[in-house]
């Protein structure tokens, strides 16, 4: 066979047979490209020349060039470092979840996904995998009070499906979802005990989400901020293994934490003294018990970590909390072991000092900062998990013969014809062939008003349709449609930001050895220049100044603070999903801000029903009402929510006839009935000169206009439109107060949305684009130095939303946006933005004064404990003060955080 390069030209010493225009070998316009790494080429993914190194396919334009690659690859591309699993559970190691293709979210058994949906579907696949007919019908209440326990979704207590489990009811979207859960309720009620996620494929790359340049095949973890790897593509189900690992030592080291801080703690208070209750050797041994599993069993991963720290050189938190407690506790080991040993100077009371509880306190609130950073690493999956529910299990295949069949998603290929049924979701991205029907594109445009769709208009995967069944012939499928990109945006965004950088972590790298240094320095100088006992001095000035470092006050400096804060949010009704999100907002400069939905309502709503002169508007409502209550366009029920609250009877029409993209037609009392687009009024010789004038003015404030005529005489004017929020125009003006440039970015008409933006008084505006531009358009924000805002409510949203320094996200919105955003506004009200720009000022500021405390008492502590006042004053400070002053820097830092609770927003 010919080696045929995919260019033209002679890249690799030999002649290419087949021209670039080939249709064998040039890639299609609009496919990815890829370098070759041997010669350089731009070629297209081909599957006869690809050659995997560490875990990565490389794509060539010659088997030429894949045997030179193949034979020695380190001389092309750099070869990963490979890191060792360290302290990530043996779970983790051994499994973890697929990366996400389109394939294999058709191909999974068991999705636990969550539905995303303006409608309720009637026919269609369920959110779990399963079809959905009469008797298990999906019942989906996006304002439900209940919450599906199997598969998340919201649903009302009038839900069918229904188990009553330990004499408590719980309410579920389908019939499936309710099996399930009846043959294993623990399965779901409680985490620990869900399934282990899928194995992992053995090549799979891991990355460091806060150093991405560290890549290597399988977990492990990072050698050089300590954090557990992920996997890089998306994932469809979370391998939770290291949080439920995490969560365990939590509880474990808190039971056996407290029983030991109030043993030790006890002799503060008055009249109580657990040590001559229980002897002064049990009192000892009581608290080595205790605080040993903690330390030497729950704090192993931290000290594998510090370990691997020092091996690569990197120091980090966790080398600083490897040395403090490890000095504590040894120390404490040694003084319980052999107290004969300790000089006098080492004793207090003739009592050797213990510091097991320091050691066992520091390990259990590392601990607790582990789990909240993991669950909240954890919101970027959730935003997929919603955008893989977009997409159906299976779809409609229409065979040559016109029968119709259903097959799995990943069966589908370029060029089937496919069927669409009312209130599906569309499969895949296509072209409409047959029929029409109006579908609801709000996830790529955030337009809440449906489309309507003829033959040959072009159809996303994921969107909704609404009315009509039609046949559309797939275009593109898996990894090329739509919705999969936004999900590889969602992803990439998520990964283009690494959590958040702590104070005590950027000074880790010379405080950790300043620490080090100055324990050595200390025994030295008392060794050699000291008073008898010089060596026991010497230990003593070591061991103190290791005590009195150690991080406690530094490591509950940020979480403290953080924990106060986003609860004082909360109760604003402001939900701030991490710390990274808190740290930002101060910094904002920049909000791009969606229309539909964060400026306005989000739905269209009748403005306006204005009758001609001498009309009767009870009896134009009641005919509008039954011309609309049997039209299938979406507006129409805008009409009919707006009549029927004015308590109006329906009229008695007949001949009803709807006009395709134009309106309907009726006969009430022998009189023929117009309602519909001007257009449609110019077709009949119905004069709208009476309405003229009002019909401009509404349409250039972006209102959809309809008119109602008898017997070819205009008689109603009706304006539907999306209105803006009421509290919008004042969150605009306060946000302009505080120096924020506010832009507004929509995929709505240009004309819809400048008058929306002329009404808030706004002068930046950006309309009619696409998911992938709004994702674009941030990036750029941010080149130029901006440090950018995003607030939407929409999947269309969703990659800005995550790609933007702070995602806001409004609580009346969709799942997908809410799960990308970091900050939640629950009641959707825009001021909650300024109020959250106040809370992160106030917060930071609150960090700062906490991690001053810390640092300070290290900088003054650590020079008193080495003895550098002793030539002076005599004062050599025994390693019990020393670990009095530790303490007192930690309620230091605990009071001052407990302030916030009163900050004013």
């Amino acid at each position: 066979m010919t080696d045929k390069h995919q260019h033209s030209g002679n890249c690799c010493g030999q002649s290419a047979s087949t021209p670039a225009s080939s249709p064998s070998s040039a890639p299609a316009p609009e496919e990815k490209k890829y370098t070759d790494p041997v010669c350089g080429m731009q070629v297209a993914k081909n599957t006869e020349k690809t050659a995997r190194f560490q875990g990565v396919a490389y794509y060539f334009c010659s088997q030429s060039c894949v045997s030179k690659f193949t034979a020695a690859p380190e001389n092309y591309v750099k070869a990963k470092r490979v890191i060792g699993m360290g302290s990530v559970p043996a779970a983790s190691a051994a499994s973890t979840s697929a990366p996400v293709t389109t394939a294999n979210v058709a191909a999974a058994s068991d999705p636990v996904v969550r539905e995303v949906s303006r409608v309720k579907p009637t026919t269609g696949n369920s959110c779990c995998g399963g079809s959905h007919v009469a008797t298990n019908s999906m019942q989906h209440d996006p304002q439900g009070a209940h919450k599906d326990p199997v598969c998340g979704m919201t649903v009302n207590e009038n839900s069918p499906h229904q188990f009553v489990h330990a004499g408590q009811t719980y309410y579920f979207c389908c019939d499936s979802c309710k099996q399930k859960f009846s043959k294993n309720p623990q399965t779901y009620l409680n985490p620990e005990q869900a399934p282990a996620a899928k194995p992992v494929a053995k090549d799979a790359i891991y990355i460091c989400p806060m150093d991405p340049e560290i890549e290597q095949i399988g977990p492990g973890i990072c050698p050089i901020c300590g954090m557990a790897l992920e996997p890089k593509e998306a994932i469809i189900e979370e391998d939770n293994s290291e949080l439920l690992d995490m969560s365990r030592r939590l509880k474990i080291s808190i039971a056996l934490s407290l029983p030991l801080l109030l043993l030790t703690m006890g002799d503060m208070l008055p009249g109580i003294s657990f040590h001559d209750l229980l002897g002064m050797r049990i009192f000892d041994w009581l608290q080595f018990a205790l605080a040993t599993p903690v330390v030497v069993w729950l704090g192993r991963p931290f000290f594998e970590r510090a370990i691997a720290s020092f091996k690569s050189g990197n120091l980090n938190m966790f080398s600083l909390i490897g040395v403090g407690t490890a000095a504590a506790y040894l120390f404490s080991l040694f003084a319980l072991l052999f107290p004969q040993a300790l000089p006098d100077a080492f004793k207090m009371d003739g009592m050797a000092p213990l510091y097991f509880e320091a050691a066992a306190v520091i390990i259990c609130l590392v601990i607790l900062g582990q789990v909240l950073e993991l669950r909240a690493r954890s919101q970027t999956n959730q935003a997929i998990k919603s955008l893989l529910a977009l997409t159906p299990a299976t779809a409609i295949r229409i065979a040559g013969d016109g029968n119709e069949t259903e097959i799995p998603l990943d069966k589908v290929q370029v060029g089937d014809l496919l069927r669409v049924k009312p209130g599906a979701h569309i499969p895949v991205d296509g072209l409409l062939v047959d029929g029409h029907s109006h579908v609801d594109e709000s996830m790529i445009t955030g337009e809440p008003i449906p489309v309507g769709k003829q033959a040959g208009d072009k159809l996303s995967a994921g969107t909704i349709n609404q009315q009509g069944s039609f046949s559309l012939r797939a275009e593109k499928i898996g990894r090329d449609t739509l919705i999969a990109k936004i999900i590889d945006m969602v992803n990439q965004a998520g990964r283009s930001r690494a959590p958040i950088q702590k104070l005590a972590d950027k000074v880790a790298g010379w405080f950790v050895p300043a620490v080090i240094a100055a324990a050595i320095l200390a025994f030295i100088l008392w060794a050699v220049f000291g008073p008898a006992p010089a060596l026991a001095n010497g230990l003593m000035a070591a061991v103190s100044v290791l005590i009195i470092a150690c991080p406690c006050a530094l490591g509950l400096a940020t979480p403290i603070s953080v924990t106060v804060g986003i609860g004082r949010g909360a109760v604003e009704g402001i939900l701030i999903k991490d710390a990274e999100a808190l740290e930002r907002l101060e910094k904002i400069d920049t909000l791009v801000i969606d229309k539909t939905g964060t400026l306005t309502e989000g739905k269209p709503t009748l403005q306006e029903f204005i009758v001609a002169d001498g009309e009767n508007e009870d009896e134009l409502s009641a005919i509008a009402l039954a011309t609309e209550q049997q039209s299938e366009h979406p507006l129409a029920q805008a009409v009919v929510d707006f009549i029927r609250k004015k308590n109006i009877t329906a009229a008695s029409i007949s001949d009803f006839k709807a006009i395709s993209g134009k309106g309907v037609q009726a006969t009430f009392n022998g009189q023929q009935i117009l309602l519909g687009k001007p257009a449609l009024m110019e077709e009949n010789h119905v004069s709208l000169q009476e309405f003229s004038p009002r019909i401009l003015e509404l349409q250039q404030r972006g209102h959809t206009v309809m008119v109602m005529a008898v017997n070819a005489k205009a008689a109603a004017l009706i304006s539907v439109a999306d209105s803006i929020k009421a509290s919008s125009l004042q969150a605009v003006q306060q946000l302009q107060q505080q120096g924020i440039r506010v832009i507004v970015l929509t995929g709505d008409n240009a004309q819809t949305a400048q008058a929306v933006a002329t009404q808030l008084g706004l002068n930046e505006v950006h309309a009619d684009v696409l998911p992938e531009d709004k994702f674009r358009f941030i990036q750029q924000l941010q080149q130029q130095g901006c440090m950018v805002a995003m607030a939407g409510d929409g999947i269309n949203d969703a990659p800005a939303l995550a790609q933007a320094n702070v995602g806001i996200a409004m609580g009346t919105g969709t799942d997908v946006a809410m799960h990308s955003a970091h900050v939640v506004l629950v009641k959707g009200d825009l001021r909650g933005i300024a109020k959250a720009r106040t809370l992160s000022r106030n917060v930071m500021r609150n960090i700062r004064q906490n991690l001053f405390f810390a640092f300070a008492y290290n900088f003054i502590g650590v020079p008193v404990a080495a003895g550098v006042l002793f030539p002076w004053f005599g004062i050599l400070l025994s390693p019990m003060i020393a670990s009095a002053a530790m303490s007192l820097s930690s309620v230091s830092v605990i009071s001052n955080a407990l302030r916030l609770r009163y900050t004013r927003l």
